[in-house]
């Protein structure tokens, strides 16, 4: 069955995380993804490790699944050729270079708009295309740091905090999949492709969400909460009698039920705490009310308490339990394919179920030009480099 995305063809010219990740999903959704890399694999992920398996990095294998492979020599005549030739056939060209950079080589959006009015043209950068910063290179790590979003992660104690993963790569590829998907909707209305300017930075300041609006519009810099929530009370952790437990409580009921499962009935009528906002204002109060009684029992019993009474929990699983969950295990969340490299390995797999048109598992992720002789006799053209 064809994939939803099924003759979108996307050349890939990024590297790392954001621009793979993106190109990955719509791999996933059944495009067909060209990676394209300088001679000898030019993606840094290869070499970021340990772990490595047969030499290849687990680092690039969570990002570039359901691709093929091409390398090219950017700095050349022959090279840029090869590029305007694939632009021609394509539908989406990516990349992450720094600003400018594409254009220097002369593969900028006028000159391969012109060679392909259809060409949807996504450019990642960490500070975007226009303004003061936009020549500085960007990193995760320094966004976070930038952007606010080390500022509330952590506690007062820890200091300021990064992700445990590199979220704003994340985040970034996703708005550039959404972006890409978006102006090929729009094409089919215009016929005409258009210019993505999607930045790390831009996209990390639109995930402070709620946090941003707080300030927005009360003006008061929020500070580090650690695994508290700066407008819902009860929404953290807590330690029971053998470990920790989250309690997300969204909802008067739902906390009216929690006090119920704690024996604390009287918690919910107290006028301090019988609404949100109370509970918010108050929470120096109940918070260690609530820990005091989470300390007589096991996690396990207070989860199946909370399961039975519709209370929003959950335990803190490290990834020996999360591969091991059976939930996840009944929705494909974890795969093996075979790497003509490294063997079999192991993936998670795709969160995304359309019922018509599933996710398809049709490449591993690819070895540095390991499709050139195809893509290169396809096109008629040859690379001595």
């Amino acid at each position: 069955m064809a994939g939803a995305l099924n003759n979108i063809k996307v050349l890939d010219l990024s590297r790392v995380l954001a621009g793979p990740y993106c190109t990955m999903i719509l791999g996933d959704l059944g495009a067909e993804v060209l990676k394209v890399e300088a001679p000898g694999g030019s993606d840094e992920t290869r070499k970021w490790g340990p772990p490595f398996k047969n030499d290849v990095s687990a680092y690039y294998l969570s990002a570039n699944r359901n691709k093929k492979a091409i390398t090219v020599d950017l700095k050349s005549e022959e090279g840029v050729e090869i590029i305007k030739k694939l632009v021609l056939e394509s539908d989406v060209i990516i990349n992450n270079f720094k600003t400018g950079t594409l254009d220097r080589f002369g593969l900028g959006y006028d000159v391969l708009e012109k060679l392909n009015p259809r060409i949807v043209y996504c450019s990642i950068t960490g500070f975007g295309e226009t303004g003061p910063e936009k020549d500085m290179p960007g990193y995760d790590f320094i966004i976070q740091a930038m952007s606010g979003l080390m500022s509330i992660t952590g506690t007062k104690e820890s200091g300021p905090q990064k992700y445990g993963v590199a979220i704003v790569d994340v985040l970034t590829g996703l708005y550039a999949c959404i972006g890409i998907q978006a102006a090929l909707l729009e094409r089919v209305q215009s016929g005409k492709g258009q210019k993505l300017d999607i930045s790390l930075y831009d996209t990390a300041v639109s995930s402070l969400v709620n946090i941003g609006s707080n300030y927005l519009m009360a003006e008061k810099v929020p500070s580090a909460l650690g695994n508290i929530h700066a407008n819902i009370v009860p929404y953290q952790t807590f330690k029971t009698l053998d470990s920790e437990m989250v309690i997300a409580v969204g909802n008067d009921n739902q906390y009216k039920a929690l006090c119920n499962v704690l024996g604390k009935p009287e918690y919910a009528t107290d006028e301090r705490f019988q609404t949100n906002p109370k509970r918010v204002e108050y929470r120096d109060i109940i918070v260690p009310l609530l820990q005091e009684a989470f300390l007589t029992k096991e996690t396990a019993y207070w989860q199946e308490q909370c399961k039975k009474n519709n209370i929003p929990s959950g335990p803190i699983q490290n990834l020996e339990d999360v591969v091991n969950d059976k939930q996840l295990q009944s929705r494909d969340m974890f795969i093996t394919q075979e790497h003509p490299t490294a063997g079999p390995i192991k993936m998670i797999g795709s969160p995304l179920k359309l019922s018509r048109t599933p996710v398809q598992m049709k490449y591993h992720p690819p070895n540095p030009g390991e499709h050139n002789d195809e893509i290169l006799s396809r096109l008629d053209l040859k690379q001595t480099t």
